[in-house]
């Protein structure tokens, strides 16, 4: 796999790499908003592990090829588990009585990274806009080849890499594992037709609504306001109404795809509260697993009935109101929205550093005492860190602040390194000091991080080291280490959903 990158791609985007046009849109269309309660999903099939019912679901799980998995990637986190869950709207196969559109190209417009707390009492899912502009790195084609890093795109566009039925799981997985910093140790695509089925299994979701919607709410280029497909109030939905429900936006609120996330993350709230108030009795939960089952294509991690039974066993003890939903911080860049990289930044550190929304230390037993994973912090500085003699490392200003990459080399070369270059990196929005290393270059790499405490540390393909210098490092060239732990932004936990919310509450409906 690792042979088949070109080499030389962008260290922390430092050293170019060819951008590429993103893939070309055979036709437009409005796809589902939902990636569905997949959490939901793993606790039906953890009560559901025993005979002929095992068989059964276990016959029902697709698995998508993760050949396509950059090499290029965070190490395993022994702090939480990190589940990234993908709503595909292809109009293929069964898929064609739900859309109201066409075409067979698996596309996406609904995403979110789930972080499962080493504690296993708490869950963090971060919805990822459909329009948030960011580089999508080095992807599998179905020819083999691999494409160049795309920088600036729609992040729904890594889905859409190779114009396939099914999708490309695996480019969203490496686009999300960029962007956070967060190893995703599993991948979930759920499609429409397994959505409207769930929501079938389980007798309706409960939503709410402040008006009554018509067929022109969701769809602005009718020249008419249509049928009444909703009444103004709290009412159940299943189906191709579900479907409807969530797709919502040109006629709630403000149109914008962002509220449309919030009525979702309260769409899957309600299905969970829905789930756990029928209780778990085989009766109501065998045409929910089988639902789920036959919805999902998952990673090979995931890939039968005793994985996912395991995954969910892990899970069982986290109630409602510790499953928060938030939302990647964000703002309008023109028609599309920028990542909003400070506050972003804060978010997924936290994440890593088994922070809950409310600030809690949530890293469990199984966090105690091990190293966090590769995106984590540094460790800690000894009173005297280690000679650089012998050791090269290239230098990167992943600021504003002018002249930073020379007074970073400067420090290196008076500590002993050989400093072979420095340079601007590709994006100027760095807030921590990220190093690099590559194969056989993690012990140089923990020695080079004492010189830079809060320091973030990512493994790269290629050989050698890089130091990205962030605005931290601008503002205290010494280092100081921060003197509170890593923490949600304020603005960002403000926003939060926990799951037992009202189901009518913290919606954008303008």
């Amino acid at each position: 796999m690792a042979g088949s990158h070109k080499a030389g791609h962008a260290r922390g985007g430092g050293r170019g790499g060819g951008a590429s046009e993103p893939p070309v849109r055979k036709r437009r269309r409005r796809g589902v908003r939902l990636a569905l309660a997949v959490v939901v999903s793993f606790v039906v099939l953890a009560v559901a592990g025993a005979g002929w019912l095992y068989l059964q679901l276990n016959g029902n799980i697709n698995t998508f090829d993760d050949g396509g998995v950059s090499g290029d990637r965070p190490a395993a986190s022994t702090k939480g588990q990190n589940v990234l869950v993908i709503g595909s709207d292809s109009r293929a196969g069964d898929n064609v009585q739900y859309g109201h559109g066409q075409g067979d190209i698996g596309r996406s417009d609904t995403a979110f990274l789930m972080h499962v707390h080493a504690d296993h009492k708490h869950a963090t899912a971060v919805s990822i806009p459909r329009d948030s502009l960011v580089d999508v790195p080095p992807c599998k084609l179905p020819n083999g080849q691999w494409t160049q890093t795309q920088h600036n795109v729609m992040f729904n566009s890594a889905f859409s890499v190779g114009d396939t039925i099914k999708g490309n799981p695996a480019c969203t997985q490496n686009t999300v594992e960029k962007l956070t910093g967060l190893r995703v140790d599993h991948t979930v695509v759920v499609d429409f037709a397994g959505f409207a089925k769930m929501t079938k299994a389980v007798g309706g979701v409960q939503v709410c609504l402040p008006k009554d919607v018509y067929e022109g709410d969701l769809n602005p280029n009718r020249h008419s306001r249509g049928e009444k497909i909703f009444d103004k109030g709290v009412q159940d939905v299943s189906g191709q109404k579900a479907l409807d429900y969530v797709r919502i936006r040109h006629g709630i609120g403000d149109g914008s795809d962002i509220g449309r996330i919030q009525r979702q993350q309260a769409f899957i709230s309600s299905l969970m509260k829905k789930v756990k108030s029928q209780g778990l009795n085989p009766t109501s939960l065998f045409p929910l697993a089988q639902a789920a089952t036959k919805s999902m294509t998952v990673d090979p991690g995931l890939g039968s009935a005793d994985k996912l039974i395991s995954f969910a066993m892990s899970m069982r003890n986290i109630d409602l109101h510790n499953t928060k939903f938030v939302t990647l911080p964000w703002r309008y860049e023109g028609a599309r929205v920028a990542v909003v990289k400070p506050q972003a930044d804060a978010l997924f550190a936290a994440l890593r550093a088994d922070r809950t929304v409310d600030g809690k230390d949530a890293g469990g037993k199984s966090g105690e005492g091990k190293q966090e994973d590769v995106s984590a912090k540094s460790p800690s500085p000894s009173a005297t860190p280690p000679s650089g003699a012998g050791i090269s490392v290239a230098v990167y200003n992943g600021t504003t602040a002018k002249g930073l990459a020379s007074r970073g080399a400067d420090a290196l070369k008076a500590a002993g390194y050989t400093v072979t270059g420095t340079a601007t990196a590709a994006t100027h929005d760095f807030v921590h000091t990220v190093i690099e290393y590559g194969p056989n270059d993690r012990a140089h790499a923990d020695a080079l991080a004492q010189r830079f405490p809060g320091a973030l540390l990512r493994s790269a393909k290629a050989p050698g080291l890089s130091v990205i210098l962030g605005s931290k490092y601008a503002a205290d060239p010494t280092g100081a280490a921060p003197t509170t732990p890593a923490a949600v932004p304020t603005e960002v936990a403000a926003k939060a959903r926990s799951a037992d919310d009202s189901v009518c509450s913290n919606l954008s409906y303008g």
